[in-house]
């Protein structure tokens, strides 16, 4: 038994709708780059234990780390997710409303950078960045814009594998960049989560100033 099965034989793993929409992805031939259940179970714990009620996700694909995080929040919550791709979206539309989601989470299709500007004014609980890697270092930006005190940021797929120590391609030294952006400022307490496997990780920040 490998790490993961030992941690979804303690915990659980995912149900029938996520193994569902997982499946239906493959079939229709979305990339299964979707968040491993193992770090879907950790949004749960963070946006719980902030008390989040409300979350922005940049970059959704088929929905599945969106239904995740919508499971937990509080009936007055609600969450705003950005997917460039018009398939992917209406794909993650389908899989919200399949888990009754609908009334709390809105999927907004288009660039995030073209969307992201028409937040200005508005601050989240909880923000999630998991969309293209040479966007990130401009996603943290806004994320930054859209914060208060207490907010919690958390990006996965910091480590690609190690890549970010050599600078091998675009991502890696985007994710490179990323990396040092939140090391070195001085508005967050970050904390890292590696994979089961250790190919990869996630950062979780909490704004403090």
């Amino acid at each position: 038994m490998d790490l993961t099965d030992y941690i979804d034989s303690l915990y659980g793993g995912e149900d029938d709708l996520l193994r569902r929409m997982r499946e239906k992805a493959a079939d229709e031939g979305v990339p299964a780059i979707q968040v491993p259940f193992s770090l879907g179970q950790l949004l749960q714990v963070v946006v719980l234990a902030s008390g989040a009620r409300s979350i922005l996700e940049i970059g959704t694909l088929f929905g599945y780390s969106a239904v995740l995080m919508g499971r937990v929040l509080p009936e007055d919550g609600h969450m705003l997710c950005l997917e460039v791709s018009s398939r992917h979206a209406e794909i993650a539309r389908r899989n919200i409303a399949d888990a009754g989601l609908s009334q709390q989470i809105e999927v907004r299709q288009g660039n995030a950078l073209d969307l992201l500007p028409a937040l200005q004014g508005q601050t989240f609980d909880f923000i999630f960045i998991d969309a293209d890697k040479p966007g990130y270092p401009a996603y943290l930006d806004w994320a930054l814009k859209v914060s208060k005190r207490g907010t919690v940021i958390v990006a996965d797929n910091i480590w690609r594998h190690g890549e970010v120590t050599t600078d091998a391609d675009e991502n890696a030294a985007a994710m490179g960049k990323f990396n040092r952006l939140v090391a070195e400022n001085p508005r967050l307490k970050t904390a890292i989560v590696p994979r089961t496997d250790g190919s990869d990780a996630a950062s979780v920040s909490v704004v403090v100033g």
